[in-house]
């Protein structure tokens, strides 16, 4: 995803603390300037303003898409397609507040279901959003739904659901509140191990490649952090860093960059590659699992939120 487009997901995020009034007179400011441009625009919904912030919210995420036409096919060739995404992201982010219930984009993606266009549209929407690598927002519960739209619909050949069942495959795998999948790993000794043989209250799976500038920042900051270091001091926590790809060479070289108190191992044979029972499109990635090594935390980046995810549980 382009930068540009990363900022507007961001932007579309930070929208959602801003006053109601604020917000209506910004798109209707720009509602005007589109319509003047010849682009079809969807403004969302304003939530009354006498209600609580949290009714607001679950008024929005009940009524986000009323004023929406599914059956304007003609939209989809008009749309200002960047302020639908971000009209999008802004309502996955009101989802985000319950992060394994995919029921809201499960209703939203039976309602675009009712033309090829309007579905395409919407799978294009959910795949910048929900699916892509640097998105802010991905989020692979929420994704499911739409891959199951797709697979469930007449309009696509059995060719064009090729890349929907790969993708929802993948996005079955290790999904939150779930045990995760077993691997084996190997030691720079050759000594092997597994991950389920991992006695701890919490493991940090960090799936990571040698060079990566960020999984360089994301190694930083868990060493940097006081609550993670505090936990692998006392045992409560264990990192777990896994080289998924076939050049042990480079990482060879590169393991000496991995704190001697965390476990560093590659795949042997790149079997987790082979067998799909990890997302490697985006490297690198966190999970967080808990003493069962139930998932806590799915294909992430982001360490703040692997700690407030454990603060929560304390």
């Amino acid at each position: 995803m382009k930068t540009s487009l990363k900022m507007l997901l961001l932007a579309a995020v930070a929208a959602l603390a801003l006053s109601c009034g604020g917000r209506r007179a910004r798109q209707q400011q720009q509602a005007v300037a589109e319509a003047a441009a010849g682009m079809k625009v969807f403004l969302p919904p304003i939530a009354p303003s006498g209600l609580a912030p949290a009714e607001q919210r679950d008024y929005l995420r009940c009524h986000y898409w009323d004023r929406f036409d599914f059956s304007d096919t003609l939209f989809v060739h008009k749309a200002d397609t960047l302020s639908m995404l971000e009209a999008f992201a802004s309502y996955v982010s009101l989802l985000s507040e319950h992060p394994t219930d995919g029921a809201p984009m499960d209703s939203l993606m039976r309602r675009a279901s009712a033309s090829a266009p309007m579905l395409r549209y919407f799978s294009m929407l959910a795949e910048r959003v929900l699916r892509d690598p640097n998105s802010p927002l991905r989020n692979g519960e929420f994704y499911i739904p739409v891959l199951r739209a797709q697979l469930a619909s007449p309009y696509l050949d059995q060719y064009e659901k090729l890349g929907p069942e790969y993708d929802l495959q993948i996005a079955l795998q290790n999904r939150l509140g779930q045990p995760a999948n077993d691997f084996r790993y190997t030691l720079a000794s050759g000594a092997t191990g597994r991950l389920y043989d991992i006695r701890a209250e919490y493991v940090l799976l960090f799936i990571n490649n040698p060079g990566c500038p960020m999984c360089r920042q994301i190694r930083e900051a868990i060493v940097s952090s006081p609550m993670l270091s505090e936990m692998q001091e006392r045992g409560r926590l264990k990192v777990l860093a896994l080289y998924p790809d076939e050049d042990l060479a480079e990482w060879r070289a590169y393991r000496d960059q991995i704190p001697a108190a965390w476990i560093n191992g590659y795949d042997d044979g790149c079997v987790i590659r082979e067998t799909g029972s990890y997302d490697l499109e985006a490297i690198p990635a966190l999970y967080l699992l808990d003493s069962r090594k139930r998932v806590l935390v799915k294909d992430s980046t982001d360490v703040p939120y692997i700690e407030e995810v454990i603060d929560r549980r304390e």
